[in-house]
């Protein structure tokens, strides 16, 4: 993109209520990020192209800078940060926000994580989050559990709008071969930092070892990537799984939407395996393709993202409870098998309620846009 501008303009062409919020998304190159701009009403600015780095890849992001924000002051009306920031040192945020401001810009800060997945220790990642929250104009959050702990912990209100669909269009629901016997798995990727692979395979396969002693017919897949940034967790859970004959390991590359999509649809019961977080966009792609979750107790509001019987909770650690979760998620009212004509149906009736849904957020947040620009320019 080629600058309009020059350094410290605030003039702006036409004025924002006649035409569509042109918003610098922090990414914008991003499934969620597509979903929740999907208006007439908003014009998601590209992604700066980052140095060295190959086409399509945002991180880390260039129009996170006060130079490149005050260079292009005219191309833009509002910085919408979601995810993206933890990279950057002590205060950069805050310059950022005060450069936006300065070239009359408004900044909503989505708040997606309280707690960092991708951070082992969440100290830097909890002071940057006091500067986006104390620095934005208006604050999104997904659930209302993460909005009441934003509101304790700042005394700040955030605007409530659910998590959209992460099933793309582009995606033709997968058939796969429907089974006797129910699958319980769990996708332990490239074991980034918040999973935890060795406590979440142990409790799967000690669930469903309990399981099969009552004779049911079930059996536990993990998947994970050849390459993982944890090479002891992942030789632990080859151990783990080579000496349980309830288990199956699968290692393969990074899966792309369709490759993705057919894993997941395999599943009876999806297997959360996070030591932290607090929202999951796996957790809404299985609820759009009809898998049950179950999600570790007492972290995150992964429960409020969809409040219904086919997400259930265990405690990480506790053979037992997984047990009980997969128990009541196999026998609820809404639960679908895989392959079935029931499956195929759950997922044609959620994708038409996502339909829905998803425009109404992206409504509801073209209008936050028009009212925080509102207020700046009054």
């Amino acid at each position: 993109m080629q600058s309009t501008a020059t350094p410290h303009a605030t003039a702006r062409v036409a004025d924002p209520a006649s035409r569509p919020i042109r918003v610098v998304s922090i990414p914008a190159a991003h499934p969620y990020v597509g979903r929740v701009s999907a208006s007439p009403e908003i014009d998601v600015l590209d992604d700066p192209p980052v140095e060295g780095a190959p086409s399509g890849v945002w991180w880390p992001p260039v129009a996170l800078d006060p130079s490149w924000i005050r260079d292009h002051a005219a191309d833009a009306d509002l910085l919408h940060i979601h995810f993206g920031t933890e990279s950057f040192p002590p205060g950069h945020v805050t310059a950022c926000l005060e450069a936006a401001h300065e070239v009359g810009w408004s900044v909503v800060y989505t708040v997606h994580d309280l707690e960092h997945p991708q951070l082992e220790h969440q100290g830097a990642y909890e002071a940057q989050l006091d500067e986006l929250v104390r620095g934005a104009d208006a604050l999104v959050t997904l659930t209302p559990g993460a909005a009441e702990g934003i509101r304790e912990r700042w005394g700040r209100e955030a605007i409530v709008i659910a998590h959209p669909s992460l099933l793309s269009d582009d995606v033709d629901v997968p058939l796969v071969l429907p089974s006797a016997g129910s699958r319980v798995g769990v996708h332990l990727k490239d074991l980034r930092p918040n999973v935890d692979a060795v406590g979440a395979v142990t409790t799967l396969i000690d669930a469903v070892e309990r399981l099969r002693r009552r004779g049911a017919d079930v059996v536990a897949e993990i998947r994970m990537h050849h390459v993982v940034r944890d090479p002891e967790a992942r030789d632990a859970v080859r151990r783990l799984v080579g000496r349980s004959e309830a288990a199956l390991l699968i290692e393969h590359e990074r899966l792309d939407d369709l490759g993705l999509s057919i894993a997941l649809s395999r599943l009876d019961v999806c297997l959360l395996p996070y030591r932290h977080g607090t929202h999951s966009g796996w957790l809404e792609l299985c609820w759009d393709l009809g898998v049950s979750v179950a999600v570790p107790s007492g972290i995150g509001a992964y429960l409020e993202q969809h409040p219904d019987d086919t997400v259930s909770a265990y405690d990480l650690g506790d053979g037992a409870s997984l047990e009980r979760a997969v128990g009541e998620l196999l026998a609820a009212d809404g639960a679908t098998r895989a392959g079935s004509a029931d499956r195929s149906a759950t997922v044609a009736e959620r994708r038409a309620r996502r339909v829905v849904d998803d425009a109404v957020g992206a409504v509801a947040h073209a209008e936050l846009y028009r009212r925080v620009i509102a207020e700046r320019a009054s």
